[in-house]
C-alpha cells in the first residue's frame, strides 16, 4: 500500500514565500555554531547498529542505556522505523486529531489502519484519556501522539500522560510519542520526560532538527525498551541500513556542544514566543490554545475554513502559514515561529493587519 502525506508534499512544492511562518524548523545553524565541524568530517567508518559515539551521546542526554537507542534519518525516519517495528499487518493505530499528517501517511504505507481520536480545542488541545479509551477497538494495537502537539504546540498534562500509560499497559497497547519539539519547551519544570522512560509500553522519537536548527544532519532516534529498540534497528536494515558517516560525526559534535546550541535556541524561542503571545493577545479575531513550543494553531472566529485567508495572505503579502486542513482541522492555521525574530515579528504583524482588513 502506498499513502501520501499531503502537508509534506505541499511543504516541498509550494512557492517560495517572502516570510515563511509555515515551515517549522528552528533557524538553521551555520558552521560558526559548530566551529570544529570542518575538522570532524571523515568519510570512513560504519555504523551497523548506529554509530556508537552518537548512540552513547543520545542515550546519555535522555538518561537511558545505549541498547535502548535506535537511530534514524531525522525524526520522520525514526517514526517510520518505529511504526514498521510496532505495527502488524492490518493492525490499527489510533492517532490524535489534529495530527501531523506524515504519521498517518506512514501507517497507511506500512499497511496499517488509521483511526482518530479528538484533541479538542475546548480542552486546550490536551488529551482526554476517556476520549482515547472510547475510541479503542479490538483491532487497536498502537496509540500515536505528539508531545508537544504538532500542530498546536500544546503539552499533554503529566497526569493525563500517566493515565494514558496505565491505559496502554492495561489494554496491551504500545504508545508512540513524537517528541521532536520537546527541547524547545522553555520551562524545564514543564518539559515532559521522554515517554519511553515512563513505561516499556512507550516509544519516544526525536531529532536535532526542531530544537537545535540542524535539520540538514538528519539525526533522529527512537528510545524504547531493549527488545523494541532492537526490532527498530532491524527495520532499518531494509530501509537505509545506516546513516551517512559524515552526518553522524557532525551529530556527535553537536551533542558535545548541546548546551551552547540549546542557549542559541532559547534566545530565539524566548523572543519569538513573547511576540506570539503579544500578537494573540492583540488580535481578538483569533482564538488559540497557549503554545509551549515553536508552533501555534489559532482559528479565526466565525470562520470554518482558513484556506481562503491563508491563500489571500500569501498572494497579497508573501507571508506563508500552513492551512489547517492539512492537520485535520480546517478552521485553524498553523504558525511556526522558530525563525529569525525580526522576520517572525514582521510576519505576525502582517497577519494581524490582513485579518483586520477583512
Amino acid at each position: 500500500m502506498f499513502a501520501t502525506a499531503p502537508y509534506m508534499e505541499w511543504a516541498k512544492s509550494r512557492p517560495r514565500p517572502r516570510i515563511d511562518l509555515a515551515g517549522s524548523n528552528l533557524l538553521a545553524c551555520s558552521l560558526e555554531d559548530l566551529p570544529d565541524a570542518r575538522d570532524a568530517v571523515d568519510l570512513a567508518g560504519e555504523s551497523p547498529e548506529g554509530y556508537p559515539p552518537l548512540v552513547a551521546r543520545i542515550a546519555r542526554a535522555h538518561g537511558v542505556e545505549p541498547p535502548r537507542v535506535a537511530t534514524g534519518g531525522g525524526c520522520s525516519g525514526a517514526n517510520f522505523l518505529a511504526l514498521a517495528a510496532l505495527l502488524e499487518a492490518d493492525g490499527e493505530a489510533l492517532v490524535e486529531s489534529p495530527f501531523y499528517d506524515p504519521l498517518p501517511g506512514a501507517i497507511r504505507t506500512l499497511g496499517g489502519r488509521v483511526a482518530h481520536f479528538a484533541r479538542r480545542f475546548e480542552d486546550g488541545f490536551d488529551v482526554d484519556p476517556a476520549i482515547v479509551e472510547a475510541a479503542l477497538t479490538p483491532r487497536t494495537r498502537l496509540l500515536v501522539l505528539t508531545n508537544p502537539h504538532n500542530p498546536s504546540g500544546v503539552l499533554i498534562a503529566p497526569e493525563r500522560m500517566r493515565e494514558l500509560v496505565r491505559l496502554a499497559e492495561r489494554r496491551g497497547l504500545r504508545i508512540l510519542v513524537d517528541e521532536v519539539y520537546r527541547d524547545v519547551v522553555l520551562d524545564a519544570e514543564k518539559r515532559p520526560a521522554p515517554a519511553a522512560t515512563l513505561s516499556e509500553a512507550c516509544v519516544s522519537t526525536s531529532s536535532l532538527t526542531k530544537a537545535y536548527g540542524l535539520a540538514s544532519l538528519r539525526c533522529g532516534w527512537a528510545l524504547a525498551s531493549d527488545a523494541l529498540a532492537r526490532k527498530i534497528r532491524r527495520a532499518r536494515d531494509v530501509v537505509d541500513v545506516w546513516s551517512p558517516i559524515p552526518a553522524d560525526r557532525l551529530s556527535v559534535l553537536a551533542f558535545d556542544r548541546l548546551d551552547a546550541l540549546a542557549a542559541r535556541s532559547r534566545a530565539l524561542v524566548e523572543k519569538n514566543l513573547a511576540r506570539v503571545r503579544e500578537f494573540l493577545s492583540a488580535t481578538p479575531l483569533l482564538e488559540c490554545a497557549p503554545p509551549r513550543a515553536t508552533l501555534a494553531f489559532p482559528r479565526i472566529r466565525g470562520v470554518s475554513d482558513s484556506a481562503p485567508f491563508v491563500e489571500r495572505l500569501f498572494q497579497k503579502t508573501g507571508v506563508a502559514v500552513a492551512p489547517g486542513h492539512f492537520f485535520g482541522a480546517p478552521a485553524h492555521f498553523r504558525i511556526a515561529f522558530g525563525g529569525d525574530p525580526a522576520t517572525v515579528a514582521e510576519g505576525l504583524e502582517t497577519i494581524r493587519r490582513e485579518l483586520e482588513s477583512g
